[in-house]
């Protein structure tokens, strides 16, 4: 177990509205488990997933819910709040939060100290992926961005929702950690300044609609690679198949579905410093893709490589 990564460091964790809320009690023990000392905000919407009791107990802190109580305001709370820590992150990150921020505003304690605060800000988005996809979102993590905001995942996967998938599941525990201790690490950076571009995962070549030919690259070999140079100060572009994994911490990531895709994806990045290409490409791909499903027809064989 690694005890002491993150020694002496103070995390304020903000816990927003989310069915995702439940893993943040695995990162708060995630973190402790690290020497972190961590203090938690939880939104009223968050508090209809997970108690105050659980995080508190987890944390061994008070756990802070109300911008105006009485006790925890006395000395302008939510401002020794925001500069008590040293790096605040937001897990779950609801839709209604990076919008808050994204604009500036601050009606509740959550958005009140990410206003408030002088320090790194990394956020694990969490919603249905069409709340993911709506261009408000985009728009919102796009400025987020700019402004200097970090981000972990989300990953693909199935929703709480039944019958729902896609992009917006919340990153797991330990891949937030490891974001956490990429943005904290103040070590030398002996590939600062370097452009290296890293591919990741499997490639989807259509046979038609439905049916494409793929393998079972998980993209983590990748990933974990494009991080670890990340780490080491690289600027680190990752050109990724589609996978079930989130985006590495501090690293700009290019999603891709076929081997011409990413070919591409990898020209546009040129020049660099360096590429590191341990993408699972598909070997073959169909002469034609056809645009609708191809039926069953007796004596016809498969489609021409």
């Amino acid at each position: 177990m690694p005890r002491g990564t993150l020694s002496g460091k103070r995390i304020l964790l903000i816990v927003g509205g989310g069915i995702a809320a439940y893993k943040a009690l695995d990162l708060i023990r995630r973190l402790r488990e690290r020497d972190a000392a961590v203090r938690v905000v939880m939104t009223a919407a968050a508090q209809e997933f997970v108690t105050t009791l659980s995080v508190g107990a987890l944390s061994a802190d008070h756990v802070f819910t109300d911008l105006f109580d009485r006790n925890d305001e006395h000395d302008v709370g939510h401002i020794r709040l925001s500069r008590e820590a040293d790096l605040v992150v937001v897990a779950p990150a609801t839709a209604d939060l990076m919008a808050k921020l994204a604009n500036g505003h601050a009606n509740d304690l959550a958005s009140t100290v990410l206003i408030a605060t002088d320090k790194p800000v990394l956020m694990a988005p969490a919603m249905n992926p069409k709340m993911w996809s709506h261009p408000a979102t985009r728009r919102n993590r796009a400025t987020l961005q700019k402004d200097g905001v970090a981000f972990v995942g989300p990953a693909k996967g199935e929703m709480a929702e039944s019958n729902e998938a896609g992009e917006g599941r919340m990153a797991e525990p330990l891949e937030i950690v490891a974001a956490i201790e990429a943005l904290l690490d103040i070590r030398p950076k002996p590939l600062a300044g370097r452009k290296i571009i890293v591919t990741s995962g499997p490639t989807h070549e259509p046979i038609d609609p439905v049916r494409y030919i793929a393998n079972r690259s998980s993209g983590k070999q990748g990933h974990a690679i494009a991080a670890a140079l990340a780490r080491l100060g690289a600027d680190v572009r990752l050109v990724s198949g589609p996978v079930g994994i989130a985006d590495p911490a501090g690293v700009t990531t290019l999603h891709i579905e076929t081997a011409n895709e990413m070919k591409d994806a990898v020209e546009q990045l040129l020049p660099a410093d360096a590429a590191v290409f341990v993408a699972a490409v598909a070997d073959w791909r169909s002469e034609t893709s056809a645009g609708e499903k191809i039926k069953k027809a007796a004596g016809e064989g498969p489609p021409a490589l």
